[in-house]
């Protein structure tokens, strides 16, 4: 029986598919191990949860999707491995049965939202669960409106999702999805361990590079700890989203690159360093072949920006972009060496990444925050008076002293603070974030003026 509480009819999808031998894990994979084994038992927040809707033209009965979540997995040999967890290694399986359930949905409380969340909630064992769970929602003719999905992160990232829920939708529709599928994880692991080994010698270098000029902590220690000890806010602005895409479009750069720039610049107003280290998830799919790779690829990677004279966030943006690429271009590499690496110069891995700083964008591609034409700049100014601050969670464990995430939400981009009590109180979690909405709000009026003159 699926490890989830919801109301169930039991199903099983059969699958089968080729195997190509068993691999150590990917360094990718190894990134997420180390987080799993640091916060065991409570690591249900590493579940990758989504919710696919059934498309209208396809045949939508039960059977029908049944088999077609069985065809994904035959498809994709990462969706049929499992972990030798006393090896750590990748172990795929020519067959199997994946169990199904199947729920009535309805307005109150079984919705494919909820039940995704509630599917997400439970850990996976990745040495004896396989790496997808599946909850088909019904209507009440028995029609399937959608499958709730549960991805082990150890098995895929957030891209790699992505195109499995094109694939299975392609699949609902016509049978099958066109063309061969990506990379899988144990041709991950081979490349690897032989001809992408010098990626991981290159970020080596760069960052004992960078930290040698980088302090022991980005924020200081100003009060007593709270209970929970971290506290995580959420500032849901249409003003933000209207002002980085005026001055996205003005830099010819993205909207991340825009907020990343601001994030930083703040944090090195607030602490006065002259330099500000962020780490940032890249989904290192540059590489060649790697676009469609079903895997979990991404990594973190260090970010540092310079901010010696306080220059305004105009003249950053250009710079962050550099810094970004330089970034990206070094956060492919093997964790177990990079940990041996920050030994090395005195930061081991723990003391070495907590006291900085983390940045995620989470939007969905094309968000609408990328898309249509620009604001005005008085819609923008108006849209002040519409900012929402909420504070969704207390944690007593977590990873980074700050966190800041960029989300999609109803109300304009989400930019969500999550921070150690004893370094950043919750007074001053709300005040960072109102004024990283003042700073962006600014800049974009400063910069358009130009134009409109």
């Amino acid at each position: 029986m699926p490890p989830y509480a919801v109301p169930v009819a039991q199903l099983w999808a059969d699958f089968q598919g080729p195997v190509t031998g068993s691999e150590p894990m990917t360094w990718g994979q190894r990134s997420i191990w180390k987080a799993y084994s640091e916060f065991r038992p409570y690591t249900s927040w590493l579940n990758i949860c989504r919710v696919l809707a059934v498309p209208r033209r396809a045949a939508g009965d039960v059977e029908s999707v049944t088999r077609a979540v069985g065809e994904l997995i035959s498809r994709h040999e990462s969706l049929r491995t499992r972990i030798d967890v006393a090896a750590l290694r990748q172990v795929p399986h020519p067959d199997g049965q994946l169990p199904i359930a199947v729920t009535l949905g309805s307005a109150e409380s079984m919705d494919a939202e909820s039940i995704k969340d509630a599917m997400g909630e439970v850990p996976y064992d990745y040495g004896e669960e396989w790496p997808l769970r599946v909850t088909l929602v019904t209507d009440s003719s028995g029609r399937v409106t959608h499958l709730a999905l549960v991805f082990s992160h150890v098995a895929v990232d957030f891209h790699a999702s992505e195109i499995l829920l094109r694939e299975l939708r392609l699949i609902l529709l016509r049978g099958k999805p066109p063309g061969p599928a990506g990379l899988q994880s144990l041709e991950i692991a081979r490349r690897e361990a032989g001809p992408m080994s010098h990626r991981s010698d290159a970020a080596r270098a760069y960052w004992t590079k960078e930290y040698g000029h980088l302090p022991k902590s980005m924020f200081a220690e100003v009060a007593p700890p709270l209970t929970p000890r971290f506290r995580r806010a959420l500032l849901e602005s249409s003003a933000v989203e209207g002002a980085m895409r005026i001055l996205a479009a003005r830099h010819r750069v993205s909207t991340a690159t825009v907020l990343l720039a601001a994030t930083a610049a703040l944090i090195g107003e607030w602490t006065g360093h002259d330099r500000c280290a962020l780490f940032t998830m890249v989904n290192n799919r540059y590489q060649a072949g790697y676009q469609d790779a079903i895997s979990k690829l991404n990594q973190v990677g260090l970010f540092v920006l310079e901010l010696t004279g306080r220059p305004g966030l105009d003249e950053l943006i250009p710079r962050t972009w550099q810094s970004a690429l330089r970034a990206y271009r070094h956060a492919y590499y093997d964790p177990l060496v990079m940990d041996e690496t920050l030994r090395e110069i005195g930061r081991p891995p723990g003391s070495g990444l907590e006291p900085f700083c983390y940045f995620n964008d989470l939007r969905l591609p094309n968000s609408s925050a990328d898309e249509g034409p620009l604001p005005e700049l008085k819609t923008v100014q108006d849209a002040l008076e519409n900012t929402r601050l909420t504070w969704p969670e207390t944690l007593e464990r977590f990873a980074w002293r700050f966190r800041m995430q960029v989300l999609d939400t109803p109300r304009g981009v989400g930019l969500s603070v999550t921070a150690d009590s004893a370094y950043l109180p919750p007074q001053r979690v709300e005040d960072f974030l109102f004024e990283l909405e003042k700073m962006v709000v600014r800049a974009a009026h400063q910069v358009s003026r130009p134009d409109q003159s």
